[in-house]
């Protein structure tokens, strides 16, 4: 059995495609940084970079598949080239690198960002959407990343695209910014909210649908691992219900966000410690993040289970942590 190329694997989602595929005998080779480190899995590492495309070219010989995971997930950067040079040209390289290699699929890890969402009703894989609608450079730069797939989708190259919402559970390892929402409020730093909504899904499942996708998916096709929406307000709720703790009482108006994050947000450019409330994040949180995975349920059998099992699973590895 030719070995499968996970990027992304020291990371939260791309941890958990790893251990699935090792789970289902499949040999793991994981690209990664020097300094990173994959615990618990016993997988192949390959020290490489994204924006080293000879690198991937050793990463990517003799593979079957490969699973593009890997993304520099930051809402603020001092220097946004960065995003851009990991995210946009690091997919370009690994593509690439696929082809060049002859491996029979690439699933690509997209994010829910780069779908469109309409004024009313839920967001989904036909909803119109450009880089217009994209809010900071994070979201940006996955868009056209994900251009970069579905160009090469377009030539008859077999990648198929998976659109996360916000997973949740554990081996959140830095944490991701929804895994941060579970630590602050552990952590009692959470007083206040704003009016926003996530859509939750148990990591697991996100790991699962990845792995549909590589079995089901058609090629050039983008497929939503999701479960439920949620409202902020809602989310602290059940992890009050959950821990016994009080879930903070305030909503703040949209205004004070907006505020906080033009102060934090200017201070880092000043000082280069990322702000805690970055811009980027403030300007996410002004739409709901409310879609349907019923393209996935429908095409790939995804079924993922309900969002209070990912807070449950998160909550646990906060805890132990």
């Amino acid at each position: 059995m030719k070995p499968t190329l996970v990027t992304g694997a020291s990371g939260f989602v791309g941890w958990h495609v790893a251990r699935l595929l090792l789970e289902r005998g499949h040999k793991v080779r994981a690209l990664v940084r020097t300094a990173s480190a994959v615990p618990g899995l016993e997988v192949e590492k390959v020290t490489g970079d994204l924006r080293d495309a000879d690198s991937l070219r050793r990463a990517a010989t003799g593979c079957g598949v490969v699973y593009h995971v890997a993304a520099d997930y930051r809402l603020w950067s001092k220097n946004p080239k960065d995003l851009y040079d990991s995210n946009v040209e690091g997919t370009r390289n690994l593509l690439g690198a696929a082809r060049s290699a002859g491996v029979d699929r690439v699933v690509y890890t997209s994010t829910v960002g780069c779908i469109g969402l309409p004024k009313d009703g839920l967001g989904d894989e036909d909803q119109p959407v450009s880089i217009d609608s994209m809010s900071g450079d994070y979201k940006r730069s996955k868009f056209l990343a994900e251009q970069v797939a579905l160009g090469y989708a377009r030539t008859g190259f077999p990648v198929v695209i998976v659109n996360p919402t916000a997973p949740m559970g554990d081996h959140d390892f830095k944490p991701t910014p929804t895994g941060q929402i579970v630590k602050d409020f552990l952590a009692g730093a959470m007083p206040a909210y704003i009016d926003t909504g996530l859509n939750v899904v148990n990591v697991r499942d996100v790991a699962m649908g990845h792995l549909l996708a590589c079995e089901r998916g058609l090629v050039g096709e983008r497929y939503i691992l999701g479960s439920e929406n949620m409202t902020l307000g809602g989310i602290l709720l059940e992890l009050a219900a959950q821990t016994g703790r009080k879930a903070p009482g305030v909503r703040l108006p949209y205004f004070v966000a907006w505020t906080a994050g033009v102060v934090t947000t200017g201070l880092a450019h000043l000082t280069g410690i990322p702000p805690r409330a970055p811009m980027e994040a403030v300007r996410m949180a002004k739409k709901k993040m409310w879609v349907t995975h019923a393209k996935a349920a429908r095409e790939l059998g995804y079924e993922p289970g309900p969002a209070n099992a990912a807070l449950t699973d998160a909550i646990g590895w906060f805890q132990t942590r």
